[in-house]
């Protein structure tokens, strides 16, 4: 029975999906061009991302959206891959993960706003200088930088994400589908190191400017991409709490 069970798992991850991203259309649903003054913007106020040193799997593409009526700036990431259920037949295409710059009158940035596993986590970012995010290893979820560990929601953790590494089955039963890690394999200490910078702002596939991204999204992602939320305000998509953080401490093991 358990040879049957063994067989009938692998025959699972093997059906699972290998994210794909489609080939870019010559003209891309609500976008600017490269040259406008809002796509200027949308690069220099796109924040810092610092990876997690031994991070596995690339960025892919990213799409910023700045919104027609508030001064807000969504910017939408895709990796490559990540850990989480990559192995289930069932699971999405692209896993977009999410952030948002609020900004004032003079485009100085006033707020950022990152997606953390459902929850939304907020800091006032005025006068604290270059925007930046940390990004979680392997699940890549999203925390305004200099967040403290203890100002998480609870039940979503560090400490619980990277026991989760040693748990869950996601990582040994992933390498069925996809390249990637086998563990962690490192301290607690060490999964906070936030150390691989990436500039984000060069690095945006699109630039859009629409309340409503999805056309551009699912031009970018693919159909399948995880429709979260568009925006820190919405509530559609699903129940989330909006946990403020102070964006001005580091974490432990922070540089």
């Amino acid at each position: 029975m358990l040879g049957v069970l063994t067989i009938l798992t692998a025959l699972m991850a093997a059906c699972g999906p290998r994210t794909h991203f489609p080939a870019l259309p010559p003209a891309l649903p609500d976008s600017l061009s490269q040259n406008d003054s809002l796509a200027v913007l949308a690069r220099d106020l796109a924040p810092i991302l610092y990876l997690q040193r031994d991070e596995s799997f690339p960025l892919e593409r990213t799409v910023a959206v700045l919104h027609p009526s508030r001064r807000v700036i969504a910017y939408y990431l895709t990796y490559r891959h990540d850990i989480a259920a990559r192995w289930s037949p069932f699971s999405q295409g692209a896993d977009e993960e999410e952030l948002w710059v609020g900004y004032d009158a003079t485009n100085a940035p006033t707020d950022i706003w990152t997606y953390w596993h459902g929850d939304i986590l907020h800091a006032n970012w005025r006068g604290k200088g270059e925007l930046g995010v940390n990004v979680q290893w392997g699940k890549h979820g999203s925390l305004p930088r200099g967040t403290e560990a203890s100002e998480l929601p609870r039940g979503k953790s560090l400490e619980l994400f990277y026991a989760m590494t040693y748990v869950f089955p996601d990582l040994v039963f992933g390498r069925f589908s996809s390249e990637g890690p086998l563990c962690f394999c490192h301290s607690f200490a060490r999964y906070q190191e936030f150390t691989r910078p990436i500039v984000l702002g060069a690095r945006l596939t699109a630039i859009g400017r629409t309340a409503d991204p999805d056309s551009l999204l699912t031009a970018v992602f693919g159909k399948r991409y995880a429709h979260k939320p568009y925006w820190p305000w919405e509530q559609r998509r699903r129940r989330r709490l909006w946990y403020e953080v102070s964006g001005e401490h580091a974490l432990m093991g922070r540089e």
